[in-house]
């Protein structure tokens, strides 16, 4: 009974250490490539405003109902962009 008490105690000390050093070395390499390839700014390009909507307007009006639907009357729909 000893025995396999120890053996647990050592096989667990052992899986935390790993995981704190699985930790530390992906938080260095967070670091180092965020100094490397630091985040690129969004494009200063501006989009036109498309002429005509991108979607039908009984579409948006499903969107609509859908979300207020799923939030209680709280969500409202502020923009649809096409992927």
């Amino acid at each position: 009974m000893g025995l396999g008490l120890t053996l647990m105690g050592i096989g667990m000390v052992t899986v935390f250490a790993i995981l704190l050093i699985v930790i530390n070395l992906s938080k260095l390499l967070i670091n180092i490539v965020n100094k490397v390839a630091p985040e690129e700014e969004a494009s200063k390009k501006v989009a036109p405003a498309p002429s005509k909507p991108i979607i039908d307007s009984t579409v948006m009006a499903i969107i609509q109902a859908a979300v207020s639907e799923m939030t209680g009357g709280k969500g409202t729909v502020a923009n649809v962009e096409k992927l």
